[in-house]
Order: structure tokens, then sequence, then C-alpha cells
């Protein structure tokens, strides 16, 4: 695609977004890019810029906003991870995070759905859920909610042989099965969408029991033609359960020999002030438009 056919196509697909939004009265927000804190998650690196940090995703301040009586509210960000780059990664993308007072996760997966069947029109998207344990039985036969540690452990050893070099906990070997053998599966001319994983990945998402009384974290995300797209919660709103989770974020980066982060203290002092019932997520437009595109590599829809 040449540069004038992609400015008018890209700039197309955002308008369409903005217009998505603006007809069911979600409002747009603009929040900084820099930030004084940096994130506890130990899947994410934060970088940095002039003593602070570039935002991983403006989730924290679209939240402060919600905590002093923000409406609906969506961001198109700009957003900056710390990871490896490939037909799928840059260091610099783009963010779509929208949030819905008085959603659940499951409505919110239905918005999600209706959004990227307006983008994606006239092609036709089928929407399928199914469960992170759901993905273990049928993929791997494996019961997530009996096996125990060491027997996960020396299942991914058997399947994964160089595992056994890795000094990896419950979370980490889930991780590495994961990706070695269901995620390249996910979203084969579907969207879908996974479902309740595990509490301890959580992240900031409340933690509720699924329709077998087993305790899972109320969050989801997307894969449309192998590509992850994006990532929801039903929000945490307990600024205390939420502390101890950013503690436990950087107890876990010590053990992987990670640098602890600074905890985002006005992020909980405004929770502190009480964040609405509500649920939030987190849409790659880059990854979204490539697939609008057909296009192999996320560098043929980036500008520069």
């Amino acid at each position: 695609m040449n540069t004038s056919a992609l400015i008018i196509q890209r700039a197309n697909f955002l308008a369409k977004i903005r217009a998505f939004f603006a007809h069911r009265h979600i409002y747009e927000v603009d929040t900084s890019l820099l930030t004084a804190y940096g994130v506890t998650d130990v899947n994410l690196t934060s970088l940095t810029a002039d003593n602070g940090y570039l935002i991983t995703s403006p989730e924290y301040a679209m939240k402060t906003l919600l905590t002093r009586g923000a409406p609906d509210i969506y961001q198109l960000s700009h957003v900056f991870r710390g990871e490896e780059q490939g037909r799928k990664h840059r260091k610099e993308f783009m963010l779509l995070e929208w949030y819905r007072l008085d959603f659940t996760h499951q409505q919110l997966m239905q918005e999600v759905g209706e959004l990227i069947q307006y983008l994606l029109k006239p092609r036709t998207i089928h929407i399928d859920f199914i469960s992170y344990a759901q993905c273990f039985q049928e993929t791997l036969s494996i019961d997530l909610f009996h096996i125990s540690d060491n027997q996960l452990k020396e299942f991914c050893h058997q399947k994964i042989p160089e595992s056994q070099q890795w000094q990896l906990d419950r979370d980490g070997y889930t991780d590495l099965l994961f990706t070695h053998f269901i995620e390249p599966n996910l979203g084969k001319n579907k969207l879908q969408f996974i479902t309740d994983y595990p509490p301890s990945q959580a992240a900031l998402a409340k933690i509720i029991e699924d329709k077998n009384g087993h305790l899972v974290a109320a969050r989801f995300e997307a894969y449309l033609e192998g590509l992850e797209l994006c990532n929801g919660f039903y929000e945490l709103n307990q600024p205390a359960e939420q502390r101890a989770r950013f503690e436990d974020d950087n107890h876990q980066r010590k053990q992987l020999g990670l640098p602890s982060m600074p905890i985002d203290e006005p992020f909980l002092k405004a929770l502190e002030n009480g964040l609405p019932d509500c649920a939030g997520v987190a849409v790659g437009i880059d990854r979204l438009f490539m697939i609008a595109c057909q296009a192999n590599h996320i560098e043929e829809v980036i500008f520069l």
C-alpha cells in the first residue's frame, strides 16, 4: 500500500472508531503519555523518559478520571512497551481503551464484538467464547483446577524439554504451554474470546466464581486470525487489594531478577475515593488495522 492510500485508509478507520463511540455517547479523553510511575506487571517493561516513564497504557489515568465522576470514556493513545519487535510487535503502538460504567466484562465482550464487526464490514465475523481452563482441557487434556504444581511442571518438561533449564512458577508453566500449543490455533476464522483466567493472573480485574464455583479472574482476551487483539477486565475497585497485587508483582520481579517498580500511589489514592463499578478493555489498533488491510506485518500499517 502506498503512503497516500495508507493515510486515507487509516484516517477512515479511526473516524469509524470515533463514530462508533459517539453514537453510544462514550466520550473521548486525552491523557498524558509521560508519568512518574511505571507498571509493576512482570510481563511489561516500562520505557523511561526524562526521569519518568512512557505509559504502557492510559489505564491508570482513565480510571482516575472515573473516580472524579467521568462518564463512559474512551481514548486512542500511543503507548510504549519495551518488548521485542517483530511481525506483530512494536515498542510504540496505538491502543484504544474504553470504560463502561455499570458494565460487567461479559457485557463489554459483546460490545468489543460489535466494534470489530463494524470496523471489518462487510466481512462477517463469527464469535466464540472459551474459558482459559477449557483451552487446556481441549488442547492438552489438562484439568487446571486439579493438576498440582509439580504435575504441571513435569508435563511442561515433557512437552517442552528446554523448559527444564528454567525456574518458573505455576503461571510461568501455564504461559509457556499456552503460547506453544494453544495460542497458535486461536481466532482462526473467528473472533475468539478467552475468559475466566486463573486468579493469579487477575492483574487489575476482580476475582469471581465461575458457573462451577471455581474462583477465576473476571478478565478476557480476544484473538482473531492468530493475533491477540484485546485485554479486558471487570475492574477491581478495592484499593487495599490492588496495593497487595502491586506488591506481589514486585516480589515476583525480584525473584525473576527484574527491577522493582515504584508503586503508583496517586492511582491508589484515587481508588480510595471510589472507582465506580465498571468494565474496561484495551484493543491493539495497529493489529486490528492489519487485519482490515490484510497486512502480514505491523510495519505495513505504520506511517514511519
